[in-house]
């Protein structure tokens, strides 16, 4: 499976590989303005809610305007309470951080079952 990761934020970036480790290859993007580039070719997308100056809601939906589709998205949430801006946006998932990475692996087989993707 291939995950676009989009976040600028460090510890992000390690908390999803070291949760995916060995079951997805991971395509990371820190600048917001390449995700349509980046997303070509990849089975879903986790997007951090705060990335430079773009927010999460607008990389997922320019992700969903992308043709063909990129797959699910998972959001990651900066708090619980942000859940609405998820559903505005279209994203198919997502997870308050901090999030363990059984938290993420369980959010991730949610919107993308086994087999479902490439």
């Amino acid at each position: 499976m291939r995950v676009l990761l989009v976040s600028d934020a460090s510890w992000v970036r390690n908390q999803v590989r070291a949760a995916l480790s060995g079951s997805a290859e991971i395509v990371e993007v820190t600048d917001p303005y390449q995700v349509e580039t980046a997303a070509v070719g990849t089975d879903l997308s986790i997007v951090d809610m705060q990335v430079g100056s773009m927010g999460g809601m607008a990389i997922t939906r320019a992700l969903k305007a992308i043709s063909p589709g990129t797959g699910p998205i998972v959001l990651l949430l900066d708090r619980q309470a942000d859940a609405f801006i998820a559903k505005r946006s279209g994203a198919d998932g997502w997870l308050a951080k901090p999030f363990s990475a059984q938290a993420l692996r369980r959010t991730l087989a949610d919107v993308a079952p086994i087999g479902a993707t490439g």
